[in-house]
């Protein structure tokens, strides 16, 4: 909990104190003014390459979020529309108005770029028993794990929640990761248990994954929840360190800094006190990712986490940015389909590359600068300004 003081009541009490004591003048500090989203209404011959795009190949992405959000009033009409429609591009062009995503950070400073890294579907090999060989477990969301609305008790807060439990009669933060070790709230709730420590963190950054067991069988790990601690990159930590420059700090660099200094393993992973917990599930269709916090399956290269206070979710975008350490274009339509603890922000993406180890190293390797175009239903009125 945060606490606060009062700055009224702290000016009266420091007067009472020091009585007639003339303190120096200072300035007061200066007025920041917050970032603001605007949506700035382009032509779509001012969309960097939307033309190139094959936008067809993005169709069957924005069919699974019609499937979510087909009855709200904002796209009930263009997801009934898009049953009967043969040409993408021109279904689009005809029901759609794009909106550049832009940022105010002040009386005449707008920026239009904003981070864009990627995200996969690892695999990992896994046992339902622990072993020397299998001896880190992955979590069900533990008993005693709270989550408080806050719009229910402030208006004002509608759709902000916080994690804690309960300790006495007060409501505490969730342990941290380099608490949570050994709490007797998590025995039992092992769903399997994995070969490496570091394969498990990097599942929870990703949100989810497949474990093979030893039987051949595969399974899906999914988000189920998290123990409302801050994301905090244990790339950044390194950095603060010295262990690396910011340019070297990728998945792999990480994995292979903590093979070499697997004595630090723990308190690196431990800079992190974010944990997620999952749930399992089976793999109906190996071809469809998981599902995302829209609630269908992702779609690799065409699904897209977002920040859903400036980008609702299943919105279609149009991200234009370049490839993993390159400056090769990548422009193409993706669906607003899922969220992360790390995305926060205006023009802030997580580009879904798919399953498997080529994704992984396109996925660990994205650090770019990009824009966003916003697809809005034509007619109806944006989500923000």
């Amino acid at each position: 909990m945060t606490r606060v003081v009062r700055p009224a009541l702290l000016v009266i009490t420091l007067a009472f104190i020091h009585g007639c004591v003339t303190t120096p003048q200072q300035k007061p500090p200066p007025v920041i003014t917050p970032p603001k989203v605007l949506y700035e209404p382009s032509a779509w011959s001012k969309v960097d390459g939307w033309q190139a795009d094959q936008v067809q190949d993005a169709w069957e992405a924005f069919r699974k979020s019609c499937r979510a959000i087909g009855a709200r009033p904002a796209w009930s009409g263009v997801c009934a529309a898009s049953s009967a429609a043969t040409n993408p591009r021109q279904f689009f062009e005809s029901n759609f108005t794009p909106h550049r995503i832009v940022q105010t950070a002040g009386l005449h400073e707008v920026v239009d770029t904003g981070l864009i890294t990627g995200y996969y579907e690892p695999l990992l090999r896994g046992s339902r028993k622990p072993s020397t060989a299998f001896p880190v477990p992955l979590f069900a969301p533990p008993d005693d794990l709270l989550t408080v609305d806050l719009g229910e008790l402030f208006p004002e807060l509608k759709g902000k929640r916080v994690r804690g439990r309960v300790e006495g009669k007060k409501v505490v933060p969730y342990y941290t990761r380099g608490e949570i070790s050994g709490k007797p709230a998590l025995k039992g709730k092992e769903l399997l248990w994995v070969d490496n420590a570091v394969d498990a963190f990097f599942l929870e950054v990703q949100g989810s994954g497949r474990v093979q067991l030893t039987d051949g069988s595969v399974v899906r790990m999914a988000y189920a929840d998290q123990n409302g601690q801050p994301y905090r990159s244990i790339g950044r930590y390194l950095v603060d360190q010295g262990q690396m420059t910011l340019d070297q700090a990728s998945a792999q660099s990480i994995r292979r800094w903590v093979e070499l200094n697997p004595q630090r393993e723990q308190e690196v992973l431990n800079a992190n006190p974010s944990v997620v917990f999952f749930r399992e599930e089976k793999i109906d269709n190996p071809a469809e990712g998981p599902k995302g916090a829209l609630g269908v399956p992702l779609t690799a290269g065409r699904s897209l986490a977002v920040d859903p206070q400036f980008v609702p979710l299943g919105t279609p975008v149009f991200l234009s940015t370049t490839q993993p350490n390159s400056g090769a274009p990548l422009k193409r339509l993706v669906m607003a389909q899922d969220t992360g603890g790390a995305i926060r922000g205006i023009n802030r993406g997580d580009f879904f590359w798919g399953f498997g180890p080529a994704a992984g190293e396109s996925a660990g390797r994205m650090k770019q600068q990009g824009r966003m175009w916003m697809l809005w239903p034509k007619g109806v009125p944006l989500p923000i300004q």
